[in-house]
């Protein structure tokens, strides 16, 4: 983690939640002069205590720990504001929406960008009876492989996890338009409208 709790940030959130310091401290068990301590940059929470703190502060640990939080703009929770951060360490894909801070592996992780297709990575559709093909001549061999790809409606979220021995290649139920995105492990995140 890049930064650690700052006082600040504890004010801001305690104030959100309508919370004085005394209410705060008899919530995670501490003094009401402890939260003051923290608030002025005197102190620092002990990290036995960011669990607890989080909790009444109604965030998470790593927004906690890095200092900013989200606030969640995307209501309506549409599929296709989907953002994808894939882990260089364990290969874990995270799917999310809107904006927000993901971790893996004790690392922060951005979300990628999407780039469309084009000549060195080309996403090939067919509609086979009811469903679509979706294929990509690429290699998969375990230094260079497509690690997955996903199919996103307004709706719906479909991802298939794939592995150098296999084929670049998946099939997805029909659900409409959408756009596909194929992550490859070395040039990233590529994308075609449907």
């Amino acid at each position: 983690m890049n930064n650690y709790i700052t006082g600040k940030m504890i004010k801001e959130l305690r104030e959100k939640q309508n919370l004085t310091q005394i209410e705060l401290a008899d919530i995670i068990g501490v003094s009401d002069k402890t939260i003051s301590k923290w608030e002025t940059g005197k102190g620092l929470p002990d990290i036995s205590l960011i669990e607890s703190l989080a909790k009444a502060l109604k965030v998470s640990i790593i927004e906690l720990m890095n200092g900013e939080y989200i606030t969640n703009k995307n209501k309506s929770s549409n599929m296709l504001k989907s953002n994808f951060s894939v882990c260089p360490i364990c290969g874990n894909i995270i799917h999310t929406m809107g904006e927000n801070i993901n971790s893996c592996c004790g690392i922060n992780l951005p979300i990628l960008d999407a780039e469309i297709e084009n000549e060195k990575h080309t996403i090939n559709c067919k509609i086979i009876e009811n469903e679509y093909f979706i294929s990509l001549e690429h290699e998969m061999t375990k230094e260079h492989y497509i690690s997955f790809i996903a199919y996103i409606t307004n709706n719906r979220c479909e991802i298939e996890k794939l592995y150098p021995e296999q084929n670049a290649e998946v099939r997805f139920s029909k659900k409409g338009t959408g756009i596909i995105y194929a992550y490859c492990n070395k040039d990233g995140l590529i994308k075609k409208y449907l």
